[in-house]
């Protein structure tokens, strides 16, 4: 028996509109447009739709902003909603056994359409539960049905395909998903790569007209909107030839952050033209600071382990910051902090190391959960310091991949004021979105891919900025163990600063 089968299934009642497409598309569009003037006007006056400067998740600054979640605080609109949906997808001609809504903001529009046309819905975990069934989609379906996929809006189509595969992997097929807006931006065009067809009661520009034309827009508003959305497309248009993706540059995403520290070293790499942190492992603090002047005018950041050093003294931290200002680099002291938020505040701002007072960044694991950000955040933001957050590692078996990255990426989110990156392996694979102002640094870099007996993995700078869409190469062993460490690092820098070049061409 499949194991998705329930044996309390509703029958199957496979949604046909029975009159030519042609036919229904007349009836129903000549009503629609006066509702759909009034949806979009009512959108306007609840702020689902807003217009403005608004830091988007990628970090990118947008003239305009859909929340379509506050629309459950609204019955009448709620409903507009969902019969406006329903009425596309009849002209359209779609047929469907069941539907699922993307979680969350569509849950409440698929639930209206369900209730008010009797259609069966599914609904996918976000979170599969450790327990009970553990299953991803909930509800009762037979295999080869077909889903009918619910979204309020669509940009890129990403989080329609987050659900398209999990109903597709339990035996339900799914050929058409239906949203209220579409922003324009090549989601259409993705879906389409995937053999979705794509109802959109609202494209972007359908907004904007009868906005501008109720006096709700200006002209130059609605000019700085479609500027806005031509320059930010996801993917080309169907039947266009696909653009080469282009990446910001250090001085374009110094903009996007709020961390002093981010902005600084983005700053600096744009203008000593070097994206290399050197971890400088050795044994003593001595060493440290002879390999800090010499490695100095290659880099833009020293990685530091100070507990390794013996003769560690009060005047390690001034000395080092000397060296530093003298050669424009930064300082991060690779304490990866892992306790919670009180005890980690005396290990970061007071204890023998005082790291605070001379490190410009550290990092931490987010194990301990957010609370460890809030700890370290309460002595290094007033010292305009930098955190980054292990998203990733680079050793073999690592467990800092996955729903751990994901983790990671969200604590990131709620404190940009002191989160300014993370260290990380493979960022252009993540699927959540996150901030182009974060900077993320990848160790384990050589000029040859390979690895260590101690299970540490290496890979070039063209792999690590181009490929994986890093920014910051983190050598150890293949400077400071060198015969010549100087050449050595001048030969990784010229590496890892023509890899960003390619990245941006």
């Amino acid at each position: 028996a499949n194991q998705y089968k329930s044996s309390v299934v509703p029958r199957a009642r496979r949604i046909v509109f029975l009159l030519p497409p042609s036919r229904i598309t007349q009836l129903i569009m000549a009503g629609m447009d006066a509702r759909i003037d009034a949806l979009i006007l009512r959108l306007h006056e609840i702020e689902a739709v807003k217009f403005g400067e608004f830091k988007l998740k990628s970090g990118i600054m947008s003239p305009i902003y859909i929340d379509l979640r506050v629309i459950v605080s609204y019955p009448d609109v709620l409903t507009s909603v969902a019969e406006c949906m329903w009425d596309v997808l009849a002209a359209n001609g779609a047929t469907f056994d069941n539907m699922c809504g993307v979680p969350y903001t569509a849950l409440p529009i698929a639930t209206c359409m369900s209730l008010a046309h009797n259609i069966p819905m599914l609904m996918r975990r976000k979170e599969v539960k450790a327990y009970g069934t553990k299953k991803q989609i909930e509800g009762a379906f037979e295999e080869g049905q077909t889903c009918l996929c619910v979204e309020d809006l669509v940009t890129s189509g990403a989080s329609v395909m987050e659900t398209v595969e999990p109903l597709e992997s339990v035996g339900l097929k799914v050929k058409d998903v239906v949203v209220l807006i579409d922003r324009e931006q090549g989601g259409e065009a993705r879906l389409a790569s995937n053999n979705l067809r794509l109802h959109a009661v609202l494209p972007l520009t359908r907004v904007l007209k009868t906005l501008e034309a109720e006096g709700k827009m200006s002209a130059e508003l609605v000019q700085k909107v479609k500027d806005f959305v031509a320059a930010n497309q996801t993917m080309p248009a169907a039947g266009a030839e696909a653009a080469k993706p282009k990446r910001m540059t250090y001085t374009e995403r110094s903009a996007l952050t709020d961390n002093a520290c981010a902005k600084q070293l983005f700053a600096l790499m744009e203008s000593k033209k070097t994206n290399l942190c050197v971890a400088a492992d050795v044994d003593t603090a001595k060493e440290l600071l002879e390999m800090a002047e010499i490695l100095g005018p290659e880099i833009c950041m020293l990685k530091t382990h100070c507990d390794l050093y013996p003769d560690f003294t009060d005047t390690f931290g001034e000395q080092l910051m000397a060296i530093a200002e003298k050669h424009n680099f930064l300082i991060f002291e690779d304490r990866k902090f892992a306790d919670i938020g009180n005890t980690v505040v005396g290990q970061y701002g007071s204890g023998v190391h005082k790291i605070a007072d001379w490190s410009h960044i550290t990092n931490a694991h987010i194990v301990p959960g957010s609370g460890i950000i809030d700890g370290l955040k309460s002595v290094g933001l007033p010292k305009g310091r930098g955190l980054l957050l292990l998203a990733e590692m680079s050793s073999k078996g690592t467990m800092a991949k996955g729903e751990y990255t994901d983790a990671a990426i969200g604590m990131a989110a709620q404190h940009p004021d002191f989160v300014m990156g993370f260290i990380s392996t493979n960022p252009k694979a993540w699927k959540a979105e996150w901030s182009k102002g974060l900077i993320n640094m990848t160790p384990g870099v050589q000029l040859q891919v390979g690895g260590d007996a101690m299970g540490q993995q290496y890979n070039t700078p063209h792999n690590v900025i181009v490929e994986n869409g890093s920014d910051v190469i983190i050598v150890g062993r293949g400077i400071y163990k060198a015969a010549d460490p100087a050449a050595a690092a001048k030969e990784y820098r010229a590496a890892g600063w023509s890899a960003y070049q390619t990245s941006i061409e």
